[in-house]
């Protein structure tokens, strides 16, 4: 049985029956049933149905949004803004999927070689509770437009999410099969894993989890993908603009009340801003609205759960403990966590270490370029870092020089439709989103056809 219950209130709100290994079985049948039939539907017909999502999302924007803010806890506005932004995968892949994946003509001796790009089957997808919606969209979205099917074990305390997520697809006319919802737990996976109907595997979450299923995976030599979770700097030089540069990094760390992988969780100033900076940075942060996620103009809600908000605590402890200094917040009650900064933070503390996946940020001071990137690679993650300058020569010194998936220049990272997303080290590998993301999953079958 698996239960959600509302974090900020502590509700208990729906129960779901988990699937019996026999359910499991017959659910994957179906859906490499329905691939061999979805295959060979044309990019116009499936563009189709990727609009009627899109239409549909629209449309229950609002209703699909209050189950993300019950469920997880996300501000009401922002959970908003995440089915908008689902409907905007949508329309982007119903409009370019078709030209992404075109053959590729490939002048040689033959009289004709070129690159096919063919689906390979049953996708399964593990997601996460963080953007409950947003994660399961860019996977899926990409995916039925290629061909493919999904699978999805969701994320267990936002059941309800995954269960809307195969509603809308079936109410858009996707066929039966095409994308189901699996109420499974983690003990599971490796079932569905090596399941021979089963192609690929894609996972966002945790580093250990990555590393569990890309083993699984490549047991069975298996294709997989992994985004995993992040530490990114936030690197602000002397001659940026520091109010803009203010609401900027404010946003990248505290949105979604700091549950991202790509939130700003590290701020590097320049010493001789770094003073004014952490002022207006601080004015900016008490400002944040904090109370009931329901309530539209809330901007700092609660975690997902209780737990996750005991271990951010533990890991702000012991960094005031080894000498780094609170400046504001650091308050905890139950799955509520107060809007905390910190400075004087050194390489060695936990929240320059680990991911603080919460309303946490610390600050560091750096005096040069040289000792900024050093900084911001002293990481084992590499999903993405953002710099704030208004000299572009710098931006062109600097951009090869980060260990990163993503270089983002006065703006906070963020994923896009028509970008890649992705990491290096132990953020993961492989890339989701644009015409790279849509690749990822298919057979690029060469044809030679010889003179």
């Amino acid at each position: 049985m698996k239960i959600s219950i509302n974090p900020y209130t502590g509700e208990k709100l729906f129960e779901f029956t988990s699937l019996t290994s026999e359910q499991l079985d017959e659910k994957i049948s179906q859906a490499d049933d329905t691939y061999r039939s979805w295959k060979k539907t044309t990019f116009e017909h499936r563009a189709e149905l990727m609009q009627n999502v899109a239409k549909l999302l629209k449309e229950k924007k609002q209703g699909y949004a209050e189950i993300i803010t019950q469920e997880m806890g996300k501000p009401i506005s922002q959970a908003v803004a995440e089915i908008e932004k689902c409907a905007w995968v949508c329309e982007y892949y119903a409009e370019n999927a078709e030209n992404q994946l075109k053959d590729e003509i490939i002048e040689t001796d033959a009289c004709l070689s070129y690159v096919r790009h063919e689906p390979l089957g049953v996708v399964l997808a593990i997601m996460p509770w963080n953007y409950p919606f947003w994660q399961v969209f860019r996977f899926a979205v990409p995916n039925l437009m290629a061909g493919n099917v999904g699978l999805l074990k969701h994320a267990s305390n936002v059941m309800k999410c995954g269960e809307l997520i195969e509603s809308v697809f079936l109410e858009a006319g996707f066929p039966k099969g095409s994308f189901q919802n699996l109420i499974i737990g983690s003990e599971k996976v490796k079932s569905v894993i090596e399941n021979n109907l089963v192609k690929a595997v894609t996972l966002t979450g945790s580093t250990p989890a990555g590393a569990s299923v890309a083993s699984i995976a490549g047991g069975k030599i298996k294709k997989s993908v992994l985004e995993l979770g992040g530490s990114n700097a936030l690197i602000v030089f002397g001659d940026a603009d520091l109010d803009e540069t203010v609401k900027t990094c404010i946003q990248a760390r505290f949105q979604n009340t700091g549950q991202s992988c790509i939130a700003g969780k590290r701020l590097f100033l320049q010493r001789d801003i770094a003073n004014d900076f952490t002022e207006k940075f601080i004015s900016e942060v008490q400002k944040l609205k904090v109370g009931d996620p329901m309530n539209k103009n809330t901007y700092i809600g609660v975690l997902a759960r209780e737990d996750l908000s005991n271990d951010l605590g533990g890991l702000v402890d012991k960094s005031v403990e080894m000498g780094a200094k609170l400046l504001i917040g650091g308050h905890r009650d139950g799955a509520f966590f107060e809007p905390t900064v910190l400075t004087d933070v050194t390489e060695e503390m936990p929240i320059f270490t680990e991911e603080t996946f919460g309303p946490v940020i610390g600050i560091t001071i750096f005096d040069d370029e040289r000792s900024a990137v050093d900084l911001s690679n002293a990481s084992d993650f590499g999903l993405g870092v953002s710099i704030f300058t208004s000299d572009m020569n710098r931006v062109e010194r600097l951009i090869p020089e980060f260990d990163e998936g993503a270089v983002f220049v006065n703006e906070l990272v963020k994923s896009d439709p028509r970008l890649p997303f992705g990491g290096v080290k132990i953020s993961g590998y492989g890339r989701e989103l644009s015409a790279h993301g849509i690749k990822e999953f298919m057979n690029k079958k060469t044809v030679y056809i010889s003179k």
